[in-house]
């Protein structure tokens, strides 16, 4: 076995941009037929997961069929070790099965995993224990102020090229975008998102925010375009702060908008409105209720918060392949640990929206432009860092499809605030996406 790291030479000659995913690589020739009982572990595979429409083609070109059932999609083991792999722990396994090129996919790729997504979650209510054991996703690794930048550095500071090549031109929002209509570009969406979130906030001229963990600044410079609000923004992704400090200089906010090269845990001071989207994901549940102490000395007594984060229904660990490849340190909460932040800062919550079907949408405008890129993504990196994103990319659409996620906007305030709006009705009184981009 060896250890894929996009480090090795180009076909160019060239070095790849140095990243920190590992893929574990196996090398292995095949020239036997399957045994039985890999036949048979096969479909008890397929029974464990819930019976999805998928047909298997193994290493020596056999074919075995779904039971009962048409199949939809076809998986294509390219050796018996990748047979094992997907039975010991099908959570991590294929998604570095898919990766390597051991595991390939006939059929669309989100399609796929929403299938497979709806089988499991159908049949895990009947797994035994010792099944539900060996399936397990592990515990997220710590979100310390140590920790957290390595985890941040590990995604986001992959390059600023990397990102450009599928992100929206707009504002580089690698967040959930708001589809007002559903035929807006991703242009058009993230910034009807930057102003669905200034509306919340209830932001006007000379107010004072706070944001932490900004992404490449977007948020900021709109709210200080838009509303002509002085930020305060928070980040410790190099790459991110570099591309963020240069746009606001070049369109003359730097005198509104500060990019601080610090944990949010260091946030000081009082302000009007108190903003984080898409960080709460990579904050660890053990640290909610500093978070929730944090927010509460930040907010001016009047002030209003919003977070913005993916979550889900109930408690469930993240992925095992997206926390280890792609996401180190994530945990999506609960709506009800969500609620944890509001209750232990004693916050009245004010609104609670789910834009799950628009991360769904959004993710699939981001895959259809990495898609058209991949060649450039491969000459950056390698073929394997691309076959890994691509199926990163595919997974969350699916389990955003499926309501494996889901998407939360919570805007709360101080408990005895009583500065408050009478109705959200100014949310809507016009269009928040721009006719054009």
């Amino acid at each position: 076995m060896n250890q894929s790291t996009a480090q090795k030479t180009r076909h160019d000659g060239q070095e790849p941009k140095s990243h920190v995913l590992t893929l574990p690589l196996e090398h292995t020739h095949v020239d036997r037929s399957p045994h039985t009982y890999e036949r048979w572990l096969i479909a008890k595979l397929m029974r464990m997961a819930g019976s999805p429409p998928v047909r298997f083609r193994l290493w020596n070109g056999d074919v075995i069929e779904p039971e009962g059932q048409q199949p939809q999609f076809t998986l294509h083991l390219t050796d018996p070790k990748a047979l094992y792999s997907l039975v010991t722990n099908p959570n991590l396994a294929f998604g570095d099965l898919y990766s390597s090129g051991r595991l390939e996919v006939e059929g669309d790729l989100p399609d796929l995993m929403e299938a497979l997504y709806r089988a499991v979650h159908q049949a895990r209510q009947k797994w035994p224990k010792w099944l539900e054991a060996l399936w397990r996703n592990h515990n997220p690794r710590s979100t310390g102020i140590s920790e957290a930048k390595e985890n941040i550095h590990h995604h986001y500071d992959l390059g600023n090229e990397f990102y450009q090549l599928w992100l929206d031109s707009a504002e580089m929002q690698y967040t959930c975008a708001y589809y007002e209509s559903p035929d807006l570009t991703l242009e058009q969406a993230q910034l009807a998102k930057l102003e669905h979130v200034c509306r919340k906030l209830r932001l006007k001229p000379g107010m004072t925010v706070v944001e932490a963990g900004c992404g490449w600044g977007g948020l900021a410079r709109y709210m200080a375009r838009n509303y002509g609000v002085k930020v305060h923004s928070y980040n410790i992704s190099r790459e991110q702060l570099a591309y963020a400090r240069d746009e606001a200089r070049k369109q003359g906010l730097d005198h509104l908008v500060e990019y601080v090269e610090d944990d949010y845990r260091n946030i000081s001071g009082q302000y009007d409105a108190f903003v984080s989207i898409g960080m709460l994901e990579h904050v660890g549940r053990e640290n909610y209720e500093a978070m929730s102490e944090l927010i509460k000395r930040s907010l001016k007594p009047d002030g209003i918060a919003l977070l913005h984060s993916i979550g889900r229904n109930r408690p469930m660990l993240m992925n095992a392949w997206i926390e280890k490849r792609i996401f180190p340190g994530a945990y999506p909460p609960s709506i009800g640990e969500f609620m944890q932040i509001c209750e232990h800062g004693d916050f009245s919550v004010l609104d609670v929206e789910n834009l799950r079907l628009h991360y769904a949408q959004t993710l699939s405008h981001w895959m259809e432009r990495f898609n058209e890129n991949e060649d450039e993504v491969t000459r950056m990196y390698d073929g394997h860092f691309t076959r890994a994103w691509r199926m990163y990319l595919a997974g969350s659409i699916a389990a955003f499809r499926a309501g494996s996620l889901q998407l939360f906007q919570v805007v709360f305030t101080h408990g005895d605030n009583n500065h408050l709006p009478q109705s959200r009705q100014d949310l809507y009184s016009f269009p928040a996406a721009p006719e054009e981009v």
